[in-house]
């Protein structure tokens, strides 16, 4: 096993008020259904949220996992997640980062922040393959996201 990791960063003026957008990035059913490979999100406790992947391709070898994140939320405002696997779990994939919300003349400015880390059974030397097959996918998961975002708000 190797670990790997990528790394992201967006923002978009989204012209609806920010309450609207705050409801879904605080609902773990909405999440999982606008984020590609993502079957489902369960919550665990009060600050919890255990990430279940589909299966995807990565360099030929299929991947899924679980994975769990503490959310911090500052109402309104931010959304922080950090990996927070159970004690004693090995949990094959994590994600650290943020969103950030703040009022715009023409809506809500919504900013985000993540890396993403994966352990996958593929040597070190393949690093850089990986890397940009995750660039992809990451890519493609913030696109689907954002349309499947802007959809449910009625944005064109």
């Amino acid at each position: 096993m190797s670990t790997f990791s990528s790394s992201t960063t967006a923002e978009a003026v989204v012209p609806v008020e920010r309450d609207r957008v705050w409801e879904v990035l605080t609902d773990p059913d909405l999440v999982a259904r606008f984020t590609p490979f993502i079957a489902k999100i369960s919550v665990q406790g009060d600050d919890h949220w255990i990430w279940h992947m589909s299966g995807l391709q990565v360099l030929g070898k299929g991947f899924s996992a679980t994975f769990t994140e503490r959310m911090t939320l500052e109402e309104g405002k931010r959304i922080e997640f950090t990996h927070d696997p159970p004690q004693g779990a090995k949990e094959r994939a994590g994600v650290h980062g943020w969103y950030a919300l703040a009022d715009h003349p023409r809506g809500v400015m919504l900013e985000t922040s993540m890396e993403i880390c994966v352990d996958l059974p593929l040597p070190k030397i393949s690093g850089g393959a990986v890397r940009t097959t995750m660039r992809g996918v990451i890519n493609q998961m913030g696109d689907r996201f954002s349309k499947n975002l802007l959809a449910h708000l009625g944005v064109s």
